[in-house]
């Protein structure tokens, strides 16, 4: 059987409770510890209760006011709050707080010393600003003298019989912590820095657009890309548009090499779907569009177009380095592959990749092979530090994700081709790691619905805020602090968005692991495929997922910022805790002892099968030795108490005759007494 299963394993708990209850039955003897327990009992659940299900803040009440005389004293209204360890703080009368002595004590208590400072003496300091907490204090009370008992140490004097809850005022700095938690902040937990999420999830945006036109290019080397009337289009405008703006002497501005980019890239993909045709098929395609008809014109065209393109500042035109690499893509490519006559039909790979509007220069591939590193590396890193990680198989897949080898940067302008083994490897580990990074964000997104529980380290809840000018309170804020709200504090803020999560979580989570669905083929005929008209664009993100990350991410107005979670922290009543310890310390004893034992145990056997040897030895070595030693005690017998007259004191008749009898009428020898043992004092409390 396990039993490094934790809190639990198979469905019963393997460590104590963190809640011990007492059970009376009859002819039971009640001591203090089982009624204190129950007390604790009842105490800590209700804690736990008003903590978990409510949360720290001000439920009813408790309205901090001016003093009607004025001076440093505010008024502090009946009330209720709740702490963040679940105490309930009651305010039953008004109370007047006299904010300049508690101001006094802070100070005091700070520096250690008292300085004799007068409030007066800092009424030139603009105005002081502090805020003013009700902190939950028990007193012990009704003290009486108990009755003696067998205790070996009793307790002196009077013990107190009762347990006062009750609330002091404190002053603090104009800071205080908010126990309100942002559900992004789970998130950001998962994905850690922004920045680098960001530059992973981007990537992978970019090789969303490049995934399945690998894959078809790959494999549909001998086969033409569908010419239909969108992709005349396309041809037509931007044949038009760069009959007029491809010349020109000097570089483009940067707005205008963005446009003129795109109207390239249009127009080659449109004359690159053309030349994937036979002379049979391009002779049908000039029939039913008459477009076509300039097809060598426009060749010409987009030669120019690239020229004045190399050009242009591309740092300036296209800032986003991943969009950067495109374009440039797009002139290499368009140059090498479209512009000569009849194209370049010794790249298939390259000539289909610019049919589909998504170029794959050799600066492209090198740098895909970094994104798809950087992706398997990100997600690879999350997933270590992920602790609620829900998708189970994810970091078996991503790390099985076969990834190529980096490579060394490419010259400028390589027009190195493409091998079908290498496209079809970038498009499988694109399509993996993709999936992979989206079934990553779905677990974190959806983890976010589920509370966490959060640590008390302030007990102390804010009622207003006060601003003193000299001795004088001047001013009383009370709008800004926490309120308990339904579903607790630390949820109240986010109610509005929980609604609408709640429905994308519908479709979102709790669904099968989603599979990459390659594209397929026709089993004859041109190969129909869409033509990507925002690649260069903005990458627009949408989906259920990407509006469940946004509802997390983007904070509403007046909504809390997301925060460093803290780690969950559970409190139990401290003879609970306690007798957990002295149980730990039992089981540890126990431990020793049993080890002790089965020492001894060994011990044992090893003694026993040393008595079986030597008894086994005993008639062969030691008999005749026993049979002279007897001999010898009859002699001595038969000789009697004479002894002779060299026989000293205390030494033995020598018979005359080994083996001699004694004669009858002699007395035989008594055995020698036993020595008696002194009495040993024992000591005070010692088993006898």
């Amino acid at each position: 059987m396990r039993t490094d299963c934790g809190c639990g394993c198979g469905g019963d708990a393997t460590r104590t409770s963190a809640f011990v209850r007492p059970r009376f039955f009859a002819g039971q003897l009640l001591t203090e510890d089982d009624l204190s327990l129950l007390v604790e009992y009842t105490t800590a659940k209700a804690r736990l209760h008003n903590r978990s299900l409510y949360g720290p803040g001000v439920i009813c009440g408790l309205g901090v006011t001016c003093d009607p005389c004025g001076g440093g004293t505010v008024a502090v209204h009946p009330g209720h709050a709740l702490d963040c360890a679940g105490n309930d703080i009651v305010v039953p009368c008004t109370e007047r707080v006299d904010v300049q002595a508690l101001v006094r004590e802070r100070r005091i208590s700070g520096l250690g010393v008292d300085c004799g400072e007068d409030c007066a003496n800092n009424a030139d300091d603009g105005g002081r600003r502090y805020g003013l907490y009700v902190r939950y204090r028990e007193l012990p009370v009704e003290p009486v003298a108990p009755y003696a008992t067998e205790e070996p140490c009793p307790s002196p004097g009077c013990v107190p019989s009762r347990i006062q809850e009750g609330s002091q005022f404190v002053v603090k700095c104009d800071d205080f912590e908010d126990h309100r938690h942002n559900p992004g902040t789970r998130l950001l937990m998962s994905l850690g820095d922004l920045a680098r999420a960001d530059r992973a999830r981007t990537r992978d945006r970019r090789l969303g657009y490049y995934a399945d036109a690998l894959t078809v290019a790959s494999l549909a080397t001998g086969r033409a890309f569908r010419f239909d009337a969108a992709d005349a289009g396309r041809y037509a405008t931007a044949l038009a548009w760069l009959r007029e703006n491809a010349g020109g002497e000097g570089p483009p501005s940067p707005p205008t090499a963005r446009e003129m980019t795109e109207h390239v890239r249009a127009l080659a993909a449109a004359v690159a779907r053309y030349d994937t045709y036979d002379p049979a098929g391009q002779e049908q395609l000039g029939r039913d569009y008459p477009d076509l008809a300039t097809v060598r014109e426009a060749r010409g065209v987009l030669g120019t177009a690239c020229e004045r393109l190399r050009g242009a500042d591309m740092e300036a035109s296209w800032p986003d380095p991943l969009r950067r690499t495109i374009a440039h893509a797009v002139v290499t490519e368009t140059a090498a592959r479209v512009v000569p006559e009849r194209g370049d039909p010794d790249a298939p790979l390259e000539v289909r990749m610019l049919a589909q509007g998504t170029p794959l220069a050799h600066a492209l591939r090198v740098e895909f092979r970094a994104d798809l590193g950087l992706i398997r590396g990100w997600l690879l890193c999350r997933l270590d530090q992920a602790a609620d990680l829900a998708d189970c198989a994810l970091r078996t897949d991503v790390a099985a994700a076969d990834v190529p080898p980096l490579l060394p940067p490419p010259p400028p302008d390589s027009t190195e081709k493409a091998t079908v083994a290498e496209v079809q490897q970038i498009a499988e580990a694109a399509t993996a790691l993709g999936t992979a990074l989206r079934r990553f964000l779905t677990d974190a997104a959806c983890a976010t619905l589920n509370p966490p529980c959060g640590d008390c380290t302030d007990t102390d809840v804010l009622l207003a805020r006060l601003e003193l000018d000299g001795c004088d309170v001047v001013r009383v804020c009370s709008a800004t602090r926490e309120q308990v709200l339904p579903g607790g504090s630390a949820y109240g803020e986010w109610l509005p968005k929980l609604y609408r999560l709640r429905e994308l979580a519908e479709r979102v989570c709790c669904l099968p692991v989603p599979q990459h669905q390659k594209p397929t083929l026709p089993s004859e005929g041109p190969v129909a495929r869409p033509y990507p008209d925002d690649l260069l664009g903005d990458w627009p993100r949408t989906g259920d997922l990407e509006e469940m990350l946004s509802l997390l991410l983007t904070p509403a107005p007046g909504e809390t910022p997301p925060k460093a979670l803290h780690e969950q922290v559970y409190t139990t009543p401290s003879e609970v805790t306690d007798s957990m310890q002295e149980l730990a310390r039992l089981r540890t004893q126990v431990l020793d002892l049993t080890a002790a034992v089965e020492g001894l145990r060994a011990q044992l056997g090893s003694a026993r099968t040393h008595m079986t040897q030597l008894e086994g030895q005993v008639p062969e070595r030691l008999g005749p030795r026993l049979a002279d030693l007897e001999g010898t005690s009859d002699r001595a017998a038969d000789q009697g108490p004479d002894q002779g007259p060299d026989q000293g004191p205390g030494q033995p008749d020598q018979p005359d005759q080994p083996g001699q009898a004694p004669e009858q009428g002699d007395e035989p020898a008594k055995p020698p007494a036993k020595r008696s043992r002194s009495p040993r004092t024992r000591k005070p409390g010692e088993t006898p």
